[in-house]
Protein backbone atom coordinates (compact mmCIF):
# COMPACT_ATOMS: atom_id res chain seq x y z
CA UNK A 1 0.00 0.00 0.00
CA UNK A 2 1.32 3.47 -0.81
CA UNK A 3 2.22 5.42 2.33
CA UNK A 4 2.89 8.63 0.38
CA UNK A 5 1.08 9.73 -2.77
CA UNK A 6 1.22 13.19 -4.31
CA UNK A 7 -0.39 14.52 -7.46
CA UNK A 8 0.86 17.68 -9.19
CA UNK A 9 2.15 18.91 -5.83
CA UNK A 10 3.34 22.52 -6.11
CA UNK A 11 4.68 25.17 -3.74
CA UNK A 12 5.26 28.75 -4.85
CA UNK A 13 6.86 31.54 -2.84
CA UNK A 14 6.06 34.90 -4.50
CA UNK A 15 7.52 34.52 -8.01
CA UNK A 16 9.64 31.47 -7.17
CA UNK A 17 8.39 27.91 -7.59
CA UNK A 18 10.13 25.72 -4.98
CA UNK A 19 8.27 22.47 -5.82
CA UNK A 20 6.86 22.09 -9.30
CA UNK A 21 4.07 19.57 -10.03
CA UNK A 22 5.61 16.62 -8.22
CA UNK A 23 3.96 13.21 -8.63
CA UNK A 24 5.38 10.82 -6.06
CA UNK A 25 4.54 7.37 -4.72
CA UNK A 26 6.32 5.72 -1.80
CA UNK A 27 5.18 2.25 -0.78
CA UNK A 28 5.04 0.76 2.70
CA UNK A 29 8.34 -0.55 4.01
CA UNK A 30 10.53 1.43 1.61
CA UNK A 31 13.51 3.61 2.40
CA UNK A 32 13.10 6.35 -0.19
CA UNK A 33 16.13 8.60 -0.69
CA UNK A 34 15.68 12.10 -2.08
CA UNK A 35 18.76 13.70 -3.62
CA UNK A 36 19.47 16.95 -5.41
CA UNK A 37 21.57 20.11 -5.21
CA UNK A 38 20.93 22.94 -2.76
CA UNK A 39 17.78 24.81 -3.71
CA UNK A 40 16.28 21.87 -5.59
CA UNK A 41 13.16 21.85 -3.36
CA UNK A 42 13.91 18.83 -1.17
CA UNK A 43 13.26 20.52 2.18
CA UNK A 44 10.09 22.23 0.94
CA UNK A 45 8.74 18.90 -0.33
CA UNK A 46 9.47 17.17 2.98
CA UNK A 47 7.87 20.01 4.96
CA UNK A 48 4.69 19.69 2.90
CA UNK A 49 4.61 15.93 3.48
CA UNK A 50 5.05 16.62 7.20
CA UNK A 51 2.09 19.07 7.16
CA UNK A 52 4.50 21.86 8.23
CA UNK A 53 4.01 23.69 4.93
CA UNK A 54 0.81 24.10 2.94
CA UNK A 55 1.01 23.41 -0.80
CA UNK A 56 0.03 26.03 -3.35
CA UNK A 57 -1.58 23.39 -5.55
CA UNK A 58 -1.88 19.63 -5.89
CA UNK A 59 -2.77 16.89 -3.44
CA UNK A 60 -1.07 14.78 -0.76
CA UNK A 61 -2.25 11.46 0.64
CA UNK A 62 -0.59 9.87 3.68
CA UNK A 63 -1.47 6.26 4.48
CA UNK A 64 -4.45 6.53 2.11
CA UNK A 65 -5.79 9.61 3.94
CA UNK A 66 -5.91 12.84 1.89
CA UNK A 67 -4.50 15.99 3.46
CA UNK A 68 -6.96 18.89 3.45
CA UNK A 69 -5.84 22.51 3.48
CA UNK A 70 -6.56 24.43 6.69
CA UNK A 71 -7.95 21.27 8.33
CA UNK A 72 -5.40 19.36 10.47
CA UNK A 73 -5.89 15.60 10.59
CA UNK A 74 -4.81 14.20 13.99
CA UNK A 75 -4.80 10.66 12.60
CA UNK A 76 -2.24 11.59 9.93
CA UNK A 77 -0.13 13.54 12.40
CA UNK A 78 -0.02 10.53 14.73
CA UNK A 79 1.41 8.45 11.92
CA UNK A 80 4.12 10.97 10.98
CA UNK A 81 7.54 11.36 12.48
CA UNK A 82 9.33 14.47 11.17
CA UNK A 83 12.97 15.34 11.88
CA UNK A 84 13.98 18.67 10.29
CA UNK A 85 17.57 19.53 9.52
CA UNK A 86 17.84 21.97 12.46
CA UNK A 87 16.56 19.39 15.08
CA UNK A 88 15.82 21.83 17.96
CA UNK A 89 16.86 20.57 21.41
CA UNK A 90 16.65 21.80 25.02
CA UNK A 91 20.25 21.92 26.22
CA UNK A 92 19.36 22.38 29.89
CA UNK A 93 17.44 19.07 30.10
CA UNK A 94 19.05 15.68 30.47
CA UNK A 95 18.40 12.91 27.97
CA UNK A 96 15.70 11.04 29.89
CA UNK A 97 13.84 14.20 30.92
CA UNK A 98 13.79 15.33 27.29
CA UNK A 99 12.34 12.01 26.08
CA UNK A 100 9.82 11.92 28.95
CA UNK A 101 8.59 15.38 28.01
CA UNK A 102 7.91 14.40 24.41
CA UNK A 103 6.47 11.03 25.41
CA UNK A 104 3.86 12.76 27.55
CA UNK A 105 2.98 15.10 24.68
CA UNK A 106 1.95 11.96 22.81
CA UNK A 107 0.00 10.63 25.82
CA UNK A 108 2.42 7.83 26.73
CA UNK A 109 1.92 6.83 30.38
CA UNK A 110 3.64 4.41 32.72
CA UNK A 111 4.66 1.63 32.46
CA UNK A 112 4.73 1.98 28.65
CA UNK A 113 6.55 5.32 28.90
CA UNK A 114 9.67 4.03 30.66
CA UNK A 115 9.75 0.87 28.56
CA UNK A 116 9.59 2.87 25.32
CA UNK A 117 12.30 5.30 26.45
CA UNK A 118 14.57 2.35 27.23
CA UNK A 119 13.86 0.87 23.79
CA UNK A 120 14.70 4.01 21.84
CA UNK A 121 17.82 4.75 23.91
CA UNK A 122 19.09 1.26 23.14
CA UNK A 123 18.21 1.70 19.46
CA UNK A 124 20.25 4.92 19.14
CA UNK A 125 23.05 3.69 21.46
CA UNK A 126 22.57 6.35 24.15
CA UNK A 127 21.87 4.12 27.16
CA UNK A 128 24.98 5.39 28.94
CA UNK A 129 23.90 9.02 28.45
CA UNK A 130 20.56 8.80 30.23
CA UNK A 131 21.36 11.42 32.85
CA UNK A 132 23.71 13.54 30.74
CA UNK A 133 22.79 17.13 30.01
CA UNK A 134 21.91 17.57 26.33
CA UNK A 135 24.29 20.55 26.15
CA UNK A 136 27.24 18.22 26.82
CA UNK A 137 26.45 15.81 23.98
CA UNK A 138 28.37 15.70 20.71
CA UNK A 139 26.63 16.64 17.46
CA UNK A 140 26.24 12.99 16.52
CA UNK A 141 24.69 12.13 19.88
CA UNK A 142 22.30 15.07 19.58
CA UNK A 143 21.17 13.89 16.16
CA UNK A 144 20.62 10.36 17.48
CA UNK A 145 18.66 11.79 20.42
CA UNK A 146 16.52 13.81 18.01
CA UNK A 147 15.80 10.63 16.10
CA UNK A 148 14.84 8.88 19.35
CA UNK A 149 12.42 11.70 20.13
CA UNK A 150 10.94 11.46 16.62
CA UNK A 151 10.18 7.72 16.88
CA UNK A 152 9.17 7.63 20.55
CA UNK A 153 5.48 7.23 19.64
CA UNK A 154 6.06 4.63 16.89
CA UNK A 155 5.15 6.56 13.71
CA UNK A 156 4.26 4.73 10.51
CA UNK A 157 6.18 7.17 8.31
CA UNK A 158 9.50 8.80 9.18
CA UNK A 159 10.52 11.98 7.33
CA UNK A 160 14.21 12.86 7.72
CA UNK A 161 15.71 16.03 6.26
CA UNK A 162 19.52 15.81 5.94
CA UNK A 163 19.91 13.74 9.14
CA UNK A 164 23.61 12.91 8.62
CA UNK A 165 24.72 16.41 7.73
CA UNK A 166 27.87 17.34 9.64
CA UNK A 167 28.50 13.89 11.08
CA UNK A 168 31.88 12.20 11.01
CA UNK A 169 32.20 8.86 9.12
CA UNK A 170 31.79 6.68 12.23
CA UNK A 171 28.68 8.58 13.33
CA UNK A 172 27.21 8.23 9.82
CA UNK A 173 27.75 4.48 9.91
CA UNK A 174 25.95 4.28 13.28
CA UNK A 175 23.08 6.37 11.95
CA UNK A 176 22.75 4.21 8.85
CA UNK A 177 22.51 1.05 10.95
CA UNK A 178 19.77 2.66 13.03
CA UNK A 179 17.81 3.52 9.87
CA UNK A 180 18.07 -0.09 8.68
CA UNK A 181 16.78 -1.32 12.05
CA UNK A 182 13.79 1.03 11.85
CA UNK A 183 12.92 -0.32 8.41
CA UNK A 184 13.05 -3.87 9.76
CA UNK A 185 10.59 -2.74 12.43
CA UNK A 186 8.11 -1.81 9.70
CA UNK A 187 8.61 1.96 9.47
CA UNK A 188 8.56 3.56 6.03
CA UNK A 189 11.38 6.10 5.73
CA UNK A 190 11.67 9.14 3.46
CA UNK A 191 15.12 10.70 3.73
CA UNK A 192 16.99 13.49 1.97
CA UNK A 193 20.77 13.76 1.93
CA UNK A 194 23.72 15.23 0.06
CA UNK A 195 25.90 12.27 1.04
CA UNK A 196 25.02 9.92 -1.79
CA UNK A 197 27.18 7.04 -0.59
CA UNK A 198 25.08 6.84 2.59
CA UNK A 199 21.82 6.57 0.66
CA UNK A 200 23.31 3.97 -1.66
CA UNK A 201 23.99 1.75 1.34
CA UNK A 202 20.38 1.35 2.48
CA UNK A 203 17.80 2.97 0.17
CA UNK A 204 15.36 0.85 -1.80
CA UNK A 205 14.24 3.71 -4.06
CA UNK A 206 15.69 7.04 -5.14
CA UNK A 207 14.19 10.34 -6.26
CA UNK A 208 16.24 13.05 -7.95
CA UNK A 209 15.09 16.68 -7.66
CA UNK A 210 16.33 19.55 -9.79
CA UNK A 211 14.84 23.06 -9.82
CA UNK A 212 11.70 21.93 -8.03
CA UNK A 213 10.97 19.03 -10.39
CA UNK A 214 11.21 15.35 -9.58
CA UNK A 215 13.23 14.37 -12.64
CA UNK A 216 13.63 10.73 -11.63
CA UNK A 217 11.89 8.36 -9.21
CA UNK A 218 12.72 4.69 -9.35
CA UNK A 219 13.85 1.66 -7.44
CA UNK A 220 17.59 1.85 -6.92
CA UNK A 221 18.32 -1.41 -8.74
CA UNK A 222 16.33 -0.20 -11.74
CA UNK A 223 18.53 2.90 -11.89
CA UNK A 224 21.63 0.72 -11.87
CA UNK A 225 20.27 -1.41 -14.71
CA UNK A 226 18.85 1.37 -16.88
CA UNK A 227 20.21 2.36 -20.27
CA UNK A 228 23.04 -0.15 -20.14
CA UNK A 229 23.34 -1.65 -23.60
CA UNK A 230 26.48 -3.37 -22.41
CA UNK A 231 28.03 -4.23 -19.08
CA UNK A 232 31.59 -3.78 -17.93
CA UNK A 233 33.06 -6.91 -16.35
CA UNK A 234 36.45 -7.21 -14.66
CA UNK A 235 38.04 -10.63 -15.23
CA UNK A 236 41.25 -11.80 -13.56
CA UNK A 237 43.18 -15.02 -14.07
CA UNK A 238 46.45 -16.64 -13.08
CA UNK A 239 47.54 -16.38 -16.68
CA UNK A 240 48.98 -13.88 -19.11
CA UNK A 241 46.51 -11.08 -19.76
CA UNK A 242 47.23 -11.36 -23.51
CA UNK A 243 46.08 -15.02 -23.47
CA UNK A 244 42.90 -14.10 -21.58
CA UNK A 245 42.28 -11.24 -23.99
CA UNK A 246 42.67 -13.52 -27.01
CA UNK A 247 40.12 -16.01 -25.71
CA UNK A 248 37.60 -13.30 -24.75
CA UNK A 249 37.80 -11.50 -28.08
CA UNK A 250 36.64 -14.68 -29.79
CA UNK A 251 33.22 -14.26 -28.14
CA UNK A 252 30.66 -12.33 -30.25
CA UNK A 253 29.21 -10.88 -27.02
CA UNK A 254 32.48 -9.20 -26.00
CA UNK A 255 32.60 -5.78 -27.68
CA UNK A 256 35.87 -4.60 -26.23
CA UNK A 257 38.62 -6.14 -24.09
CA UNK A 258 41.20 -3.91 -22.39
CA UNK A 259 44.20 -5.16 -20.43
CA UNK A 260 44.35 -3.40 -17.05
CA UNK A 261 47.59 -2.14 -15.46
CA UNK A 262 49.42 -4.74 -13.34
CA UNK A 263 48.98 -4.83 -9.56
CA UNK A 264 50.73 -6.59 -6.70
CA UNK A 265 48.46 -9.59 -7.24
CA UNK A 266 49.64 -12.65 -9.15
CA UNK A 267 46.48 -12.45 -11.23
CA UNK A 268 46.37 -10.33 -14.38
CA UNK A 269 43.18 -8.45 -15.23
CA UNK A 270 41.18 -7.34 -18.22
CA UNK A 271 38.00 -5.27 -18.52
CA UNK A 272 35.43 -6.22 -21.13
CA UNK A 273 32.27 -4.63 -22.48
CA UNK A 274 29.74 -7.46 -22.50
CA UNK A 275 26.50 -7.19 -24.50
CA UNK A 276 24.78 -10.37 -23.28
CA UNK A 277 22.39 -11.26 -20.50
CA UNK A 278 23.26 -12.48 -17.02
CA UNK A 279 22.72 -16.05 -18.17
CA UNK A 280 25.10 -15.51 -21.08
CA UNK A 281 27.66 -13.96 -18.72
CA UNK A 282 27.46 -17.12 -16.62
CA UNK A 283 27.99 -19.20 -19.77
CA UNK A 284 31.04 -17.09 -20.66
CA UNK A 285 32.55 -17.70 -17.23
CA UNK A 286 31.87 -21.43 -17.55
CA UNK A 287 33.55 -21.56 -20.95
CA UNK A 288 36.67 -19.79 -19.63
CA UNK A 289 36.99 -22.34 -16.84
CA UNK A 290 36.38 -25.23 -19.23
CA UNK A 291 39.22 -23.93 -21.42
CA UNK A 292 41.57 -24.28 -18.49
CA UNK A 293 41.96 -20.60 -17.58
CA UNK A 294 42.44 -20.24 -13.78
CA UNK A 295 39.88 -17.48 -13.21
CA UNK A 296 40.24 -15.65 -9.88
CA UNK A 297 37.73 -12.81 -10.45
CA UNK A 298 34.64 -12.24 -12.57
CA UNK A 299 33.02 -9.00 -11.35
CA UNK A 300 30.43 -6.83 -13.12
CA UNK A 301 31.18 -3.12 -12.71
CA UNK A 302 28.24 -1.06 -11.46
CA UNK A 303 27.76 2.71 -11.59
CA UNK A 304 27.55 4.31 -8.17
CA UNK A 305 24.77 6.64 -7.10
CA UNK A 306 26.87 9.75 -7.64
CA UNK A 307 27.45 8.83 -11.28
CA UNK A 308 23.73 8.12 -11.72
CA UNK A 309 22.84 11.46 -10.12
CA UNK A 310 25.16 13.40 -12.41
CA UNK A 311 23.90 11.54 -15.47
CA UNK A 312 20.17 11.53 -14.75
CA UNK A 313 19.69 14.55 -12.51
CA UNK A 314 21.47 17.16 -14.56
CA UNK A 315 21.09 15.56 -17.98
CA UNK A 316 17.29 15.49 -17.85
CA UNK A 317 17.03 19.15 -16.83
CA UNK A 318 19.55 20.59 -19.30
Amino acid sequence: MPVIETHELTKQFDDSIAVDRVNLTVNAGEIYGLIGPNGAGKTTLIRMLATAEEPTAGTISICDRPLTLDRPDPEIQRRLGFLPDDFPLYDDLNVVDYLEYFSQLYYLDEPALTQRINEVLELVSLENKRTSSIGTLSRGMKQRLSLARTIIYRPTLLLLDEPVSGLDPIARVQYRETIKTLQRQGITIFISSHILSDLEDFCTSIGIMERGRLVESSQLQALYDRDRTDKEIIIAALAKAENLQQVLQASPLVKNCEILPPTNSKSEKVCINFTGTEEEAAQLLRSLVEQGLPITEFSPVRENLEEIFLKLGYQQTS
